[in-house]
């Protein structure tokens, strides 16, 4: 899903944060995913949210797309609620799910265009498209012959090229080697950084969220356990890194 908006000039008049969850509750069947989770982020922040299998993470993003609706609670993107405006909140979000696909038979250039077509921008988005993605030659080719890696490149790249006021990413590097890993989180902070739209980024791993993220939360049992800055979480916890804070908030250490 991908949308794009203009009017972010006049929504920051206004102060609002681009993203502000308030006590989300999610139910399937008996089961309650979401317990009250809320959080906020700011522009041009980059914030990830991050827990054990089962925790609420994918439930939390599909909430925040709209493609869940909650039970209870709320939130608000860029001035809107994606329970009673979801139409609006698409106008103003990127959304990556983990298991994306891609259309088989299209080069990975005509899928560029595509997706640039649909949302009316010129032809230097899908330049710029085609270098984030940095698939070289491969571009002219059928995205059915491509790596699960370059999949997921080819779908960052219709995503940032964009420029989403907000842009939620599950598992964004997923099936990527380190150099291209690398290479997709530079493209994200300068995405932030350039654009300032805001990112909602959930990964399983810990070394990328604490090089990536400006700050997170983690997510156990569906509420929100703990939050703050990457440095200061460590401190708090006296840990050297993020994955001795996860560990010991889960009880392992």
């Amino acid at each position: 899903m991908w949308t794009r908006n203009a009017r972010g000039k006049a929504w920051r008049s206004c102060g609002l944060k681009p993203v502000m969850a308030s006590g989300l509750i999610k139910r399937f069947g008996s089961s309650n995913v979401l317990r009250g989770v809320s959080f906020e982020v700011e522009r041009s922040e980059i914030f990830g949210l991050i827990g054990p299998n089962g925790a609420g993470k994918t439930t939390t993003l599909r909430i925040l797309a709209t493609i869940l609706r909650p039970d209870a609670g709320d939130a608000v993107i860029m001035g809107h609620s994606v329970r009673d405006e979801p139409d609006e909140v698409r106008r103003n979000i990127a959304y990556l799910p983990e298991d994306a696909g891609v259309y088989r038979h299209l080069t990975g250039l005509e899928f560029l265009s595509f997706v640039a077509g649909v949302h009316g921008v010129d032809r230097r988005c899908v330049e710029e498209g085609a270098e984030i993605a940095g698939l070289g030659e491969a571009l002219r080719k059928p995205m059915g012959s491509y790596s699960k890696g370059m999949r997921r490149r080819i779908m960052i790249a219709a995503i940032l090229m964009l420029r989403p006021r907000v842009a939620i990413l599950d598992e964004p590097t997923s099936g990527l080697d380190v150099i291209h890993a690398v290479h997709v989180r530079e493209r994200i902070r300068r995405f932030a950084r350039e654009s300032g739209g805001t990112v909602i980024v959930s990964s399983h791993n810990m070394l990328e969220i604490e090089y990536l993220c400006d700050r997170i939360a983690f997510i156990n049992g569906g509420r929100i356990i703990a939050e703050g800055r990457p440095e200061e979480l460590k401190a708090e916890h006296r840990a050297e890194n993020l994955e001795e804070v996860f560990a010991k908030l889960m009880g392992a250490a």
